[in-house]
């Protein structure tokens, strides 16, 4: 599998990962609400296999002190992955644009 490829799987699960942490984010205040996540390696390794679903785990428990109404999201925590999401999410796309960049460029230099 060329890098391209590879980067592409990644900005799949990225954007996976973005949709179940927006959710989190969402149910916050939602009673009993049990927070979603996914096992990033896994969920990559699916992809490269040809997989289209990933499994979405529930976590049943909460990550500080937990909340009296039983929901186990912390919307500190959903931020802080959002964040880091997103930040690894444009790594990425940069990677990807420099490499469609240099091809561009050699291509323009092969027509010389």
């Amino acid at each position: 599998m060329d890098v391209i490829n590879l980067i592409e799987k990644v900005l799949d699960v990225r954007t996976v990962n973005h949709r179940i942490i927006a959710g989190n984010i969402a149910n916050a205040e939602t009673p009993q609400y049990k927070e979603k996540e996914i096992d990033f390696k896994q969920a990559l390794n699916s992809r490269m296999t040809g997989m289209q679903n990933i499994d979405v785990q529930e976590k049943t428990e909460s990550n500080g002190m937990g909340s009296l109404d039983g929901n186990t999201v912390s919307l500190e925590v959903q931020i802080f992955k959002m964040n880091e999401n997103s930040m690894m999410y444009s790594a990425l796309v940069q990677v990807l644009n420099k490499k469609f960049s240099l091809m561009r460029y050699l291509v323009n230099e092969g027509r010389r």
